[in-house]
Formats: structure tokens, sequence, C-alpha cells
């Protein structure tokens, strides 16, 4: 099953790339994941509490943006990662105050996956809705 997972994310991956020229979306999507790891490890300290939270577009931002809200009143020593998987989401709240850290979610490719969470060692992840991501 897995096998067939990540033969499909990255054909997706390519098809994307293949439609950056063509596409404003596919172009939006790549170039906002452009340096993603270099401004990822950048951005974060070396023994921050961080709390995930993933949301694909916008539409899951605003089911979870009360949770995370929650979260950091909660929690308010805890830094919070949110990522996107989609621009619509991201490019709208980019400047999102409640978080301390907005990216994009990197292709769920096994090494993507691997090299975000040793960036980030987050604490908790907590994807909004129905997310799953086979890798992460």
């Amino acid at each position: 099953m897995r096998v067939f997972y990540n033969f499909f994310i990255y054909g997706y991956s390519f098809l994307i790339r293949i439609a950056v020229p063509f596409h404003q979306q596919a172009r939006r999507w790549a170039d906002g994941r452009k340096d993603d790891f270099l401004r990822m490890k950048n951005a974060v300290g070396k023994h921050e509490n961080i709390v995930w939270f993933h949301c694909a577009s916008l539409g899951e931002f605003e089911q979870g943006r009360p949770v995370m809200e929650a979260f950091r009143e909660t929690f308010p020593d805890y830094k919070i990662l949110l990522t996107f998987f989609s621009p619509s989401g991201y490019e709208l709240r980019k400047d999102y105050p409640g978080a301390d850290y907005i990216f994009y979610l990197p292709i769920d490719k096994p090494k993507n996956a691997r090299r975000f969470i040793r960036i980030f060692k987050p604490k908790l992840a907590i994807f909004i809705k129905y997310e799953y991501w086979f890798n992460y």
C-alpha cells in the first residue's frame, strides 16, 4: 500500500512541476515551496516546544482556528507551527498572528517528512479534519 501511495505522490509532484508554466495555482504551489527547508531551518530555535497544526486549505484553517487559539491560551509556552498544503490557505493566512511559524507542508515524500520532523521536532501534531499524510 505504501509503495503505491509513494508512487502516486512522486507522480503528483512531477505533474505539478510540468503544469507550472501553464497553471497559476500550480505555479503558486511550486513557488511557495522554494527554499522551504532552508527557511524552516533558519526560523526555528534549537530547544523550542512546538505543536504542529496542519490545515490542507483555508476552510480547514477556519475549522481549526478555535482549537489553535484555545491551545495558545492554555499552553502559552508552546510555539505554534501552522502548515498548509494549498496556496489558497497559505496565501491568505501566511501572516496569521496566532502562529509562530507558517509554512507550506512539503510534498509527502519520505525524505521530506523526515527532514521536516527533524527540523521542528513537534511535541504534538494536529491534522485538521480528514487529513492523512502517510509519511508524516
